[in-house]
């Protein structure tokens, strides 16, 4: 049996900070995947970091470059401390796959940038770093994005054959003898920046969000944006968002009956999707899944059998696959799907920084 030790880091569009965990990769003599995860902690940005962040795709070239090569000190700062406190052997660590932060992701006309320098992880950490996974998809005219599904098939197949994370964007993986992968709608992104001029970082279960009211006006407004009409493979960025979603949830005054709008916007967009695609049971994952109101939401809009797992998965999903992401590239192995992406090939996204 094959194995890899791997470290994957996460930075969501959610800002909410950077997700490590420790997994070892199993491959059996059947060719089959299984992982096993050792330890996991998200550190928190703090308050002038996530402020940059917000600000980041705005910022000059030079600006941009000097905040990678940052970032990329953070990361390393809170590898180094992950490995101490955890009394990780450097030496035993195959690698770590580091998916970044994503500043700028427009396919449509050919690039997408995700800072975390990885020359600087590498030299900092003394360890392999693979990233920049996305990429090589879009020069394969692709959307480079969603690049979870390889994982979903590979890794997770057995708990169902239907994936949903609710990120900073909502996104489903189908997996039959295609994959069909897309993202739906906006999710914790624009719940995030509402909560957040209330002063609290989220909100807890939907709690809040439950007490306003639908503008229904709204509502059909965010329901016929065009973006739901385009046929998949497609994908979302914050871009997207700043154009097109908040122009028209910001005609609402209160942040309640914003949050409620949203969070009806969500449900429906889902279960239109599940009724479009046939889903029968969902496996869900993402922050978004710790949302009771929200899934009760999605529950009272679909018939569709709702898995959600542990709360490690929730959390770590992503940075688990991305670490996978960075095993299959050191193997020289397919890790970005086609079917996925609407690239005219499968590829094997990543760059390899060596300390």
């Amino acid at each position: 049996m094959s194995y890899y030790s791997i470290l994957g880091l996460m930075s969501g569009t959610s800002m909410d900070g950077l997700d490590i965990v420790h997994i070892t990769f199993y491959l059996s003599k059947k060719n089959e995947w299984t992982f096993k995860i050792h330890n996991k902690k998200t550190y928190p940005y703090k308050i002038d970091t996530i402020n940059k962040l917000k600000k980041s795709k705005n910022l000059s070239t030079i600006e941009i470059l000097e905040f990678d090569k940052y970032l990329g000190k953070i990361f390393s700062n809170h590898v180094n401390n992950f490995i101490k406190t955890n009394k990780i052997n450097k030496k035993d660590i195959h690698a770590i796959g580091s998916h970044g932060h994503t500043v700028h992701h427009r396919p449509d006309i050919g690039f997408t940038q995700q800072i975390g320098c990885g020359d600087t992880i590498a030299f900092n950490t003394g360890i392999n770093v693979v990233n920049n996974f996305r990429q090589k998809d879009i020069i394969a005219n692709g959307q480079g994005a969603p690049l979870v599904p390889i994982g979903d098939k590979l890794l997770f197949i057995k708990k169902a054959n239907a994936f949903l994370n609710i990120g900073g964007f909502v996104n489903i993986c189908v997996i039959g003898e295609k994959i069909i992968a897309f993202d739906i709608c906006p999710g914790n992104l624009p719940l995030n920046k509402v909560i957040n001029k209330l002063g609290l970082d989220f909100d807890n279960k939907g709690i809040l969000s439950s007490q306003g009211k639908i503008n229904i006006k709204i509502l059909h407004k965010l329901n016929s944006l065009k973006f739901y009409d385009k046929k998949n493979p497609k994908s979302l960025g914050t871009e997207w968002l700043e154009k097109n979603f908040f122009p028209i949830i910001n005609k609402i005054n209160s942040p309640e009956d914003q949050l409620r709008t949203i969070i009806e916007h969500i449900a429906i967009q889902v279960s239109n999707t599940f009724k479009k695609l046939n889903v029968k049971k969902i496996y869900i994952t993402g922050g978004g899944a710790l949302n009771e109101f929200l899934i009760s939401r999605i529950k009272a809009n679909t018939n569709v059998k709702i898995i959600i797992p542990n709360k490690t998965i929730i959390n770590y999903k992503e940075a688990i696959i991305f670490g996978f992401l960075s095993v299959l590239f050191l193997r020289k192995e397919i890790n970005c799907l086609a079917d996925a992406t609407g690239a005219n090939k499968d590829t094997i996204g990543g760059v390899l920084h060596i300390p």
